[in-house]
């Protein structure tokens, strides 16, 4: 395998920072749209769908900074992650089992957020890797284009944070966030000699696999891997809570920023 582009987890204003800084990156030269593998969780895997869709960088950034309309505002308070957190730190069955006694919007509500972020609901003929966790057994799931299951719904799985939005239904099983696995699972990308990360978070609690490792492993099996992170400027525009959609065009900006400072790192891994 060649290049892999890995997109982690982070929420409406992490989908921005993303995109924000691959258009900026695009706009140096390099090209990590043009992957051969690309990974996503959770917000990532908005962005992973959207980068294999065809549609320019450009365009999917420009978007970034329109009015949000088709966004839900919400919040991801400490409660639920002190929640998350205990729950994850015994199993990951525990987390689902949160999301599934949670209050929360409809499935048909979300479903349809979900698809209006995505260019179009077929899968691409790129690689895309969609992560998800099985909310009953807490099984890790990774669905692809041969998995039986639609973009949307791979998508929407994928971003079905516990205790904020309804666990997805597929094939009569319930299916929480891949960032209750990893923030990132840049595992996924063994095999690659060539791997970016992207990681609007990457914060682990309790038998998470910590990205470090993740990353360690891929160099010690011989590739040439960097992973990026939000600087401080970006931070502060992504603000406390990742899913306010009106900190989006903030965060889009500051991720198009950063990629002027970390285009000759990233270059030195894709090229």
């Amino acid at each position: 395998m060649g290049r892999a582009l890995v997109l982690g987890g982070g929420g409406v204003t992490g989908v921005a920072w993303e995109l924000g800084l691959l258009a900026g990156l695009a706009e140096r030269g390099v090209r990590l749209d043009e992957a051969d593998l690309v990974v996503g969780t959770s917000a990532g895997s908005v962005v992973g769908a959207q980068v294999c869709s065809g549609v320019p960088l450009a365009q999917l950034y420009a978007a970034q900074l329109r009015p949000p309309r088709d966004e839900v505002p919400a919040r991801l308070g400490l409660g639920v992650l002190a929640r998350w957190a205990w729950a994850g730190a015994r199993a990951r069955a525990r987390v689902g089992a949160l999301a599934l006694s949670a209050r929360t919007p409809s499935e048909e509500s979300r479903r349809a957020v979900i698809a209006a972020r995505l260019p179009t609901a077929a899968w691409p003929a790129r690689r895309l890797l969609v992560t998800a966790v099985d909310a009953a057994s807490g099984e890790f799931v990774v669905f692809d284009a041969a998995s039986g299951v639609s973009l949307v719904d791979a998508v929407g799985a994928s971003c079905a944070v516990p205790g904020v939005w309804p666990p997805v239904t597929v094939g009569g099983r319930r299916f929480v966030d891949g960032g209750v696995r990893s923030p990132v699972n840049a595992d996924l990308a063994a095999g690659a000699r060539q791997v970016v990360v992207l990681a609007p978070t990457s914060a682990a609690v309790g038998p998470m696999p910590r990205l470090s490792a993740q990353v360690a492993a891929l160099q010690a099996a011989g590739a040439r891997a960097t992973v990026v992170a939000p600087e401080r400027a970006a931070r502060a525009a992504i603000g406390r809570n990742v899913l306010d959609p009106t900190r989006r065009a903030a965060s889009a900006r500051a991720g198009f920023a950063q990629a002027a400072v970390v285009a000759d790192e990233v270059a030195a891994v894709w090229r």
